[in-house]
C-alpha cells in the first residue's frame, strides 16, 4: 500500500513534524509539507488556479492511503489543512476527475496538541470529508508534545497506530 502524510502546520519543523518523523520510522510513507505550497483560499470565482493545490492534490491521490497531520489550533485543525480541504471542492465542481480517484482511498487524521486532552470532535470534518468523498475512515490519533519531545507513551501511541495504517 503507497501512503503519504499530508503535514498542515505552520511550522515546519514544530512539534506536529517531530510526531510525522516518528510515525515515519516505524511506517513507509512519503511526505508533503502544506505550508511549503502556494495554495489559496476556496474562491467561488475560480481566481486561484494558479497556485499549486492543483498540483498538489494531483500527487496524493496517487497514494492508497492519505494520513493528514495537523496542529491543534483553538480546537480545530491548522487554517493551511482546512484551506487544503476547502479547496477539494475544486475537484468536485471543476477538476471532477481528480476528485473521482479519492473515491475507494484510505484516510486517517493525526493531531498534535500540548496535551493530552482529546476532543473526538476534533476530528469529525475528516470523518465526514472522506465518508462524502467515498474514502474509508482509517481512524485517527490525538497527540501531544510536552517539553519540546513527545512522551514514552505518545511514542507508543504512535506505533500502534502505524500498525493499524500498514
Amino acid at each position: 500500500m503507497k501512503r503519504i502524510i499530508v503535514q498542515g502546520s505552520s511550522r515546519s519543523n514544530g512539534n506536529t513534524n517531530k510526531i510525522v518523523q516518528f510515525l515515519q520510522s516505524h511506517l513507509e510513507c512519503d511526505f508533503i509539507d502544506l505550508s511549503e505550497c502556494d495554495i489559496r483560499q476556496y474562491d467561488y470565482k475560480n481566481r486561484n488556479q494558479n497556485d499549486d493545490f492543483l498540483t498538489t492534490i494531483e500527487k496524493i491521490v496517487e497514494y492508497d492511503l492519505i494520513i493528514f497531520a495537523t496542529p491543534v489550533y483553538w480546537y480545530s485543525m491548522s487554517g493551511i489543512m482546512k484551506t487544503f480541504f476547502d479547496r477539494i471542492t475544486d475537484c468536485l465542481n471543476i477538476d471532477k476527475e481528480i476528485g473521482r480517484k479519492l473515491h475507494g482511498k484510505n484516510m486517517a487524521a493525526i493531531s498534535c496538541g500540548s496535551d493530552s486532552f482529546d476532543n473526538d470532535g476534533f476530528f469529525i470534518p475528516f470523518e465526514k470529508s472522506a465518508e462524502y468523498l467515498g474514502m474509508y475512515y482509517f481512524g485517527h490519533l490525538h497527540t501531544w508534545v510536552e517539553e519540546n519531545d513527545p512522551s514514552n507513551s505518545v511514542l507508543e501511541l504512535i506505533k500502534d497506530f502505524s500498525k493499524k495504517l500498514k
